[in-house]
């Protein structure tokens, strides 16, 4: 049936805008004309459109199939507001009543319906089938339709039985949509739907209204969030986290902190997040925190910045994340929070799943990592990563242009990497093609007996640094390919063939580094922007004759960490003192901690300092509860390897809170346990080291202590040495 209408008319007379956007009239005409449509349109682009205006043009119900529950309501609404009939969008979904899907199938009957989003599970529901297939289905739209795909961020197996089911139903035209797809994931949703043939619209990815930024995390990182949105104040923003209990205390912290903010996850009930839904859309919050794992659905075009706490799964899910910030085309800040140690998390997480998901999640989780320590122009990588090409060589609006990093050249080791990879055959990982370039004698490489060929440590003189960000740039200047989707192996481009034969200079950057601790290991950041550096030499100083008057190691009174803040919060209160990090109740009754105090008031009134009281940040009680049960069971005389076993975390993560008890100035008497597992020779040399020795960093301990001791031992007997000592 052929739909001859004014599209431009029909769109301003339904939905109020003059004109489209990019391909959507396009996909629209393609739509009507019947034919199956393919649809790769980044975040804020108008997907929604395409599929919207052609149902209430085109004659019977169409199809809706979302995973975003949240969204449908939304959309809905939308939609229901635009025309005066009852009835004209429905969704069908679990948090519906019998009473309620008996209203939208009667609407259905009645013809009124000419938009019913189902989520996939309800779609393959018997009764639900039953019904669909007496309905005249104008088309069905397949939405977020990269959950289809085994590679793509948030695979979903009910998503592959969607064909089947439409078969089932009743054949029509199929338009599939989706924000984040590469070429593997395009290739495997047209096949899932048979839509081989499909017309396919893709938009460019690049959003230049957004800007990116990958920050360390840091213990401090609560803090620096609580900083960003006080700098942004009464902005709508996205704060997404790995976990529920994450998402529920930085909203309490949050809170407590002046700030409209509410937690959004699976585990609220439907009532509370459609109620935190509409609040965030009427501006009576400001900010959502939510579980990266569940889908969001919230359509608000003035989102102005998306703070990712973890760093994200995969490319794809950090794209579509950060697309919700800015799809006005204003504003939209996206900045990211980056540790190894939560990558190793994530890692640790894929353990016990089939061999083939662990392999595909590595890959993806190897691409963000890569993505959040490069130095290269971070729209640059991302666009590369969805198969589009960037020309310019600076974007202007990402951290690693605004603040570019010295630039090597590096074309003779490049032609090292291209002949490496040509000469072990184009078949291996990066991984591997490194430990070639370096000739480590792994067992895989002598196992292929590559420890024989030509270029094996071709590469050994060179800084190891080089390699990694060397090939990663060499991909995307498109002398490389990796094939993600085939075990992300290495082959040559006929461009790198071609500067094998002509080697040209080829300038890089190499990659940030990022701690354990999560600060940054290269020299040009720093964690303390707004440290006062005069404040700070006299808080040292202080802190010496301290020291010196009580016969301890100037650490031991305070760490360095709480001098910087110090002199960058300027606390001239004992409940302000509290508030810096490692120093706690047990601090502050200190007879010194007076003395601090008295310093940082003389000289905010000697140098007319404004202190920004509304910068400094309140926390709650957010591991109180965690905390006091560890110290009664010491106080108990527990031992220590059954407490953490009895609360369920790993030995390193119970020592990192028993750290923390100390640090902020509890006592705790360990000596029982240390008795148990401990020589006492062992202890009293650990002791005296600590007694001796500027600096309680763990690192430098294990250096200077050698390997006679085991980090447990010294992190346990650092325990002992600051609780005696410094509390």
């Amino acid at each position: 049936m052929a739909y001859n209408v004014n599209l431009t008319q029909t769109l301003k007379s339904l939905f109020g805008f003059d004109k489209f956007k990019g391909d959507q009239e396009a996909i629209i005409r393609n739509v009507l004309d019947g034919n199956d449509t393919f649809v790769l349109m980044p975040t804020g682009g108008g997907k929604s459109l395409c599929y919207q205006l052609p149902s209430l043009i085109m004659e019977g119900t169409a199809i809706v199939i979302s995973p975003l529950i949240a969204l449908m309501k939304n959309q809905v609404d939308v939609i229901t507001n635009l025309s005066d009939v009852r009835g004209i969008a429905h969704y069908l979904n679990s948090s519906l009543n019998k009473s309620a899907i008996d209203q939208v199938k009667a609407d259905i009957r009645e013809g009124r319906t000419k938009l019913l989003y189902v989520a996939p599970e309800s779609l393959t529901k018997e009764d639900n089938v039953g019904f669909l297939k007496s309905v005249k289905i104008s088309f069905y739209a397949i939405d977020e339709a990269h959950c289809i795909s085994e590679w793509g961020h948030d695979f979903r197996p009910e998503y592959r039985r969607i064909r089947p089911i439409i078969n089932e139903i009743g054949a029509a035209p199929i338009i599939a949509l989706t924000a984040t797809a590469t070429d593997k994931v395009r290739t495997d949703i047209k096949k899932n739907l048979a839509i081989i043939d499909a017309n396919e619209f893709k938009s460019s990815f690049n959003r230049p209204n957004l800007y990116y930024e990958v920050r360390p995390k840091t213990k401090d990182v609560d803090k620096d969030i609580i900083k960003f949105i006080k700098l942004h104040q009464g902005k709508s923003g996205i704060i997404y986290c790995l976990s529920r209990k994450k998402v529920e205390e930085l909203a309490a912290i949050l809170k407590a902190n002046d700030i409209k903010a509410a937690p959004y996850h699976a585990g609220l009930d439907s009532a509370t997040r459609s109620q935190t839904q509409d609040d965030f859309l009427v501006e009576k919050i400001d900010v959502i925190v939510a579980t990266i794992a569940f889908g969001m659905g919230i359509d608000k075009p003035d989102v102005r910045f998306v703070i990712h706490y973890d760093i994200p799964k995969s490319l794809e899910g950090y794209y579509q994340e950060t697309g919700r910030a800015g799809r006005d085309g204003g504003e939209g800040l996206c900045i990211t929070f980056y540790s190894n140690k939560d990558l190793q998390k994530l890692d640790k997480f894929m353990e016990g799943k089939p061999v083939a998901e662990q392999d595909i999640g590595r890959q993806l989780l190897q691409e963000t990592a890569a993505y959040a320590e490069s130095s290269v122009c971070r729209r640059k990588m991302l666009l590369h990563y969805f198969g589009e090409n960037y020309d310019k060589e600076n974007c202007d609006n990402c951290d690693n242009c605004i603040h570019p990093k010295r630039k090597i050249e590096a074309g003779k080791e490049l032609v090292i990497v291209l002949k490496s990879i040509v000469g072990i055959k184009e078949n291996f990982r990066v991984d591997y093609v490194i430990d070639f370039i370096e000739g480590r004698e792994t067992d895989e490489i002598i196992a292929h007996k590559h420890h024989n060929l030509e270029m094996f440590g071709a590469g050994e003189d060179s800084d190891e640094k080089i390699w990694r960000p060397l090939i990663r740039q060499a991909v995307i200047a498109g002398y490389i390919r990796k094939e993600v989707e085939n075990y992300g192996l290495l082959k040559i481009t006929p461009e790198g063939k071609k500067y094998l034969k002509n080697p040209v200079p080829f300038m890089i950057v190499l990659d940030a580094e990022f701690n354990d601790d999560g600060s940054m290991a290269f020299d040009d950041v720093s964690g303390t922007d707004a440290l006062d550096p005069v404040l700070y030499s006299m808080l040292v100083d202080l802190r010496k004759k301290v020291a010196r008057k009580m016969s301890r190691p100037p650490y031991v009174i305070f760490q360095d960490v709480s001098l910087e803040q110090m002199a960058t919060d300027y606390p001239v209160s004992i409940e302000e003192l509290k508030s810096i990090q490692g120093v706690g109740e047990g601090k502050v009754r200190q007879a010194y901690a007076k003395d601090f105090i008295n310093l940082i008031t003389r000289y905010c009134k000697e140098n007319d300092i404004e202190r920004h009281a509304d910068m400094r940040v309140r926390t709650v009680a957010k591991k109180s509860m965690l905390k006091v049960s560890i110290i009664q069971s010491i106080d108990r005389q527990v031992p220590l390897d059954d407490i953490a076993n009895g609360k369920g975390i790993d030995f390193d993560e119970f020592l990192d809170e028993v750290d923390a008890i100390v640090y902020s100035g509890t006592k705790l008497n360990i000596d029982y346990f240390l008795d148990e597992v401990m020589d006492e020779e062992h202890i009293d040399d650990i002791y005296d080291y600590f007694m001796s020795s500027d600096t309680d960093e763990l690192e430098t301990a294990i250096q200077e202590l050698g390997d006679e001791y085991s980090e447990d031992e010294i992190r346990l007997v650092r325990i002992k040495f600051i609780s005696e000592m410094a509390n």
